[in-house]
């Protein structure tokens, strides 16, 4: 069997692009950008970031609505473009999307953003609730909002999204609005930051921490679970609590149970106790 030629796997790297320049599906749909920019309910008060603005599509429109966009983009091409559309409310920032500094007032997110890192981008935007992100509207690949946005969550750090985010897909979107297209559909997915954090801010990393300890083994009985972090008597009352039968595994557990099982435990178990999960 002939090995399968990786010509272009490494072109991006020899021009000098950084990693997130892969997977850059342009929108042409004029339509379509109006309805995002709808969807982010912008108005001349809001500073918006733009991760991955291409030749300016979205950037135009957002140009007209807010008091500032931050038009972030690498390829020089594409930079050459967007300056040249002279827009006086936007800023054009040449640098790798995964390594920018976030506002530090209060911003908004209106993007259709690289599939290729689409994880990296959204573990950046949500992993530390404590920065000024209020709402972000994001056009990205429809496997990753499914698996993002569904009941069953397998990471610990999507759960964890949700203690302090709603996050929703607005719309499907098939790949034929995108140039070049894409190979799969994608999805228009809203973030709009809870009135009230179901945990603390403060308990961050606590949190983070028992997630990934939790999800590690997934198909573990709630009950088993629960008992390795309580007393007896303190995880039958939390299990009591969340209202979850015996033979649920932890998998079946929603953000507001997770919340409560983690809220009760800095609460009543010693810090020394606490799962500690490194690395993650």
């Amino acid at each position: 069997m002939a090995k399968k030629s990786n010509k272009h796997k490494y072109r991006n790297i020899i021009n000098g692009e950084p990693r997130n320049f892969s997977g850059q599906h342009l929108i042409h749909n004029k339509r379509l950008l109006t309805d995002m920019v709808k969807t982010a309910k912008l108005s001349n008060k809001h500073l918006v970031v733009e991760l991955g603005a291409g030749k300016g599509a979205i950037t135009t429109v957002l140009n007209e609505q807010a008091r500032e966009v931050w038009a972030i983009e690498y390829d020089s091409r594409f930079i050459k473009k967007l300056e040249s559309l002279r827009m006086k409310n936007t800023k054009v920032i040449q640098k790798d999307i995964l390594k920018i500094k976030l506002p530090r007032e209060p911003f908004v997110v209106v993007s259709n953003i690289p599939f290729a890192i689409t994880t990296d981008i959204m573990k950046m935007l949500l992993n530390d609730p404590k920065n000024n992100l209020q709402r972000a509207v994001i056009i990205m690949e429809k496997g990753a909002a499914n698996r993002f946005t569904s009941k069953s969550v397998k990471d610990w750090y999507v759960m964890a999204w949700r203690m302090w985010f709603d996050i929703r897909i607005e719309r499907g979107i098939s790949k034929e609005n995108f140039s070049p297209p894409p190979r799969v559909d994608a999805a228009m997915v809203s973030i709009v930051r809870k009135k009230e954090s179901l945990v603390s801010y403060k308990y961050v990393k606590t949190l983070h921490s028992l997630l990934a300890y939790g999800l590690k083994q997934p198909t573990v009985p709630v009950k088993e679970f629960l008992r390795s972090i309580f007393t007896a008597p303190q995880a039958k009352k939390v299990r009591d609590t969340i209202k979850v039968a015996p033979e649920n595994t932890v998998k079946s557990l929603n953000e507001e149970q997770w919340a409560i099982i983690c809220n009760t435990m800095v609460q009543f178990v010693p810090p020394h106790l606490w799962p500690k999960i490194r690395n993650i």
